[in-house]
């Protein structure tokens, strides 16, 4: 099976990582699913260039020059962990948890609240920027 740059797995597993996501998303037959995949629809349409990665037991990471995110599925909430989060600017105040961290910052999404579209796919633009940046700075 030919696997491409943006589906990795480190799981062991021989189906690529975007398989894997879309069956936790479809095996989340609540509103769980519904807000993954759309904040995974978000995530692509703000880098087209993102890599889908299946880790650590089974949960999605979505990378662009390091990690951008991942995304866990609890049962009162979808909680998207920006690997870098504290070094973003979030002017929309979507960082909901993970506050106090030196490093990382998560949205908390519960059952029936909405993230704005707009506000989030500059965040996911700004990790990106923020990792690439990261990784030219360690070239050097």
């Amino acid at each position: 099976m030919f696997y491409d740059d943006t589906m990795k797995k480190s799981d062991g597993s021989d189906q690529p990582a975007s398989e894997l996501i879309s069956k936790r998303i479809a095996e989340l037959d609540d509103w769980r699913g519904e807000t993954l995949s759309r904040m995974r629809k978000l995530i692509k349409q703000a880098d087209p260039d993102v890599v889908e990665e299946w880790k650590w037991m089974g949960t999605p990471v979505w990378s662009h020059d390091g990690i951008i995110c991942t995304g866990e599925s609890y049962k009162k909430v979808v909680k998207l962990t920006f690997a870098k989060g504290a070094s973003l600017k979030d002017p929309a105040h979507l960082f909901n948890s993970s506050l106090d961290g030196n490093v990382r910052r998560a949205i908390d999404i519960h059952e029936g609240e909405e993230i704005g579209a707009t506000a989030f796919k500059a965040l996911v633009r700004q990790a990106v920027a923020f990792n690439s940046s990261s990784k030219k700075k360690a070239k050097r």
